[in-house]
């Protein structure tokens, strides 16, 4: 209650990210520590952008792969947690695996972007008409704007939903 009081006294454009900080706060800290933000979230894109600074980079002053991966789990999961919370429905959301493939060094700050967003809304409804454990893959595209548009990194994670 007290959170959809919050995010309802916040500008629109500030209010995704204060929905994931609040929920990094609350419930799994980590998000909370890299200090993301949501660039877009709208009906083609989710982009969710995490900074390169001394919280999120390795030994080799680029972003470590274990913050790459709570980036793409950000994308990929935003858009149904979006859902989940408006349909006021009580549903799991997990991931069932994950698989990466790392390209080049991210060293800059790192921006996180899934495209399927009608399917993901989709898949949300069709797991809550069903009522079954049902799993979608969530395809994630990650770049460092400030080194140009070449990708970082490819993730597909298996979004894994059921009602409860």
């Amino acid at each position: 209650m007290i959170k959809a009081l919050l995010l309802k006294s916040v500008p629109k454009i500030y209010q995704d990210t204060l929905f994931v900080r609040l929920f990094g706060l609350t419930k799994v800290p980590l998000i909370y520590w890299v200090s993301p933000s949501v660039i877009r979230l709208d009906d083609k894109e989710c982009i969710v952008k995490i900074p390169l600074n001394r919280k999120t980079k390795n030994h080799l002053n680029s972003m470590y792969f274990g913050v790459l991966a709570t980036g793409a789990d950000l994308a990929g999961g935003l858009v149904a947690m979006k859902e989940i919370t408006d349909s006021k429905k009580k549903v799991a959301l997990s991931f069932k695996d994950f698989h990466a493939e790392f390209l080049k060094r991210a060293e800059g700050d790192v921006y996180f972007k899934c495209t399927q967003i009608p399917e993901i809304r989709k898949f949300v409804s069709d797991v809550i008409a069903s009522g079954e454990r049902m799993n979608f893959p969530v395809e994630i595209v990650a770049s460092v704007p400030s080194l140009g548009e070449e990708v970082v990194a490819k993730f597909i994670l298996t979004l894994s939903l059921k009602v409860k």
